[in-house]
C-alpha cells in the first residue's frame, strides 16, 4: 500500500502515522514527502529520519530565503519555487521548499502541492531513484529552473497581449496588470539569484569529504549540475532582461495612454468649434428682433447656406491643421 517501488517510497499527510502505526518497514533511502504537515506530521518524520524539528519546519515560513545549513548529518536546503494563482491572470509568486538529505532518507516540506513535484511520482519512477540522494536533489533543482522558465515564456507572451491593448487603451487597467507583472519578476529575480546562490554553496559542500557519508557527487552527477546551473544562468538573464523591459515599457505605456486622451480632447474640442457654427447663427436667428431676410420667403434657404458654407470652411481648416 505505501511502496511505490522498493527505493520509492513517497509518505504524506496522514499516511506516515498510518505507517508507523501498521508496524510497516520504511526502506532506507525513501522519500518522505510533506505538504503542509501538522504539527504531528513534522513530530513523525522527525522520528523516522533524526532531521532536527528547525529544519522540518524551515520551509514552513513564506518568507524562509534560499540557503543552506548542515547540523548533526542532515543537510537542509532551502529553495525558491514558483507558483501561480488559480484565478489570478497574473498571479504569480514564489514559495520555499524545504528539501532534508539524512543519511538514510531524502524529506521535502512545502507549505502547498506544487508542479516541482508533481512529476516525481509512480507514473515517472523510471526518471528518478531516491537512494542516489544527490541526484534527487540535483532533479528537484532543474525542474524548479524549467518552471522558472516557463513562467517567464509565459509572462513575456503576455506582456505583448497588454502592449497590443495598451496602444488603444486610454484606461490604467493595463498599466496595473503590467504592475503585477512586474512585481513577479522581481520576486522571480530575488529566487533565482538566491537559487543560484544555493547551487555554488551544493558544490562546494559535497567537495567536503566530511559529509561523503551524507551526499556524494559522483561523476554522473555532474553533467546534471552543469545542465541545472546553465538553466538557472538562463533564468537569471531572462529575468534580468524582461525586468529592464518591463520597467521601459511601463514608461512608454503611460505617455501611450496620455497621449491617446489627448487626441480625443483634441477631436472632441474640433467637433464642438464646429458644431458652434452652426448653433451660434440659429441663435442669432432666432431672437424675437428685426432680422434680415425676416420678410423674405427665401430667409430660411440663404441662413442655411450660410451656416453650412461656414461649416464646411472652419471643418478645412481644422483638417488642415490635422486636429481630426
Amino acid at each position: 500500500m505505501f511502496n511505490l517501488l522498493d527505493i520509492n517510497v513517497t509518505y504524506s499527510e496522514g499516511l506516515k502515522e498510518l505507517a508507523i502505526q501498521a508496524g510497516e518497514p520504511i526502506d532506507k533511502g525513501a522519500w518522505l514527502k510533506l505538504i503542509k504537515p501538522s504539527a504531528s506530521d513534522l513530530r513523525i518524520a522527525a522520528e523516522i529520519t533524526g532531521a532536527p524539528l528547525d529544519f522540518l519546519r524551515a520551509a514552513l515560513d513564506v518568507e524562509e530565503p534560499s540557503r543552506i545549513e548542515v547540523e548533526d548529518g542532515h543537510i537542509l536546503i532551502i529553495t525558491n519555487i514558483p507558483k501561480s494563482e488559480e484565478g489570478e491572470m497574473f498571479g504569480y509568486d514564489t514559495i520555499p521548499l524545504g528539501i532534508i538529505i539524512s543519511e538514510e532518507y531524502i524529506t521535502t516540506v512545502c507549505l502547498e502541492e506544487n508542479e516541482v513535484l508533481e512529476d516525481f511520482d509512480a507514473v515517472h519512477h523510471h526518471f528518478f531513484d531516491t537512494k542516489k540522494r544527490t541526484r534527487f536533489l540535483f532533479q528537484i533543482l532543474y525542474r524548479t529552473a524549467v518552471l522558472f522558465l516557463k513562467d517567464l515564456r509565459v509572462m513575456n507572451r503576455r506582456t505583448d497581449e497588454i502592449e497590443k491593448d495598451l496602444r488603444r487603451s486610454m484606461k490604467n487597467k493595463e498599466l496595473f496588470l503590467l504592475l503585477d507583472l512586474q512585481k513577479a519578476l522581481t520576486y522571480f529575480t530575488v529566487a533565482l539569484r538566491s537559487n543560484r546562490s544555493v547551487i555554488e554553496r551544493l558544490l562546494r559542500l559535497f567537495s567536503n569529504p566530511q559529509l561523503h557519508h551524507i551526499v556524494k557527487l559522483r561523476e554522473e552527477d555532474e553533467d546534471l549540475l552543469e545542465d541545472v546551473r546553465i538553466e538557472y544562468d538562463q533564468a537569471i538573464e531572462m529575468v534580468q532582461v524582461h525586468s529592464d523591459v518591463m520597467a521601459s515599457t511601463m514608461d512608454a505605456m503611460a505617455s501611450v495612454i496620455s497621449n491617446n486622451l489627448n487626441i480625443v480632447m483634441k477631436i472632441l474640442a474640433s467637433i464642438t468649434i464646429v458644431m458652434a457654427i452652426p448653433t451660434m447663427i440659429a441663435s442669432f436667428f432666432g431672437m424675437n428682433v428685426p432680422l434680415p431676410w425676416q420678410e423674405n420667403g427665401s430667409g430660411f434657404l440663404y441662413t442655411m447656406i450660410i451656416s453650412t458654407g461656414l461649416t464646411i470652411v472652419a471643418t478645412i481648416i481644422l483638417w488642415k491643421k490635422r486636429m481630426f
